[in-house]
């Protein structure tokens, strides 16, 4: 398993457009993946999941991946999260 803490950059924080493209993302990699915070882990796959977790702009969230291939999907998840700025 591997991990990294990313910061929403966002202006408007994880909202259901951008979500949608992220869980997409997930799903195709085909690994397990999670994204936590302080006070929730939710599964990367569920789009309600992450829209629970209320990630404003500033809002640091760790990406957690573990399969095969899991640094690459990893490195991936993180730059379209960094990606993210409307």
């Amino acid at each position: 398993m591997v991990s990294k803490k990313v910061m929403i950059e966002a202006s408007n924080g994880l909202h259901a457009r951008p979500v949608t493209a992220l869980v997409a993302l997930i799903k195709e990699s085909g690994l397990k993946v999670s994204l936590r915070t302080p006070a929730k882990t939710v599964n990367g796959a569920s789009m309600i999941g992450i829209l629970s977790l209320g990630l404003k702009r500033g809002t640091e969230v760790e990406v957690l991946v573990e399969g095969e291939g899991e640094q690459a999907v990893l490195d991936k998840i993180v730059a379209a999260i960094e990606a993210i700025r409307e």
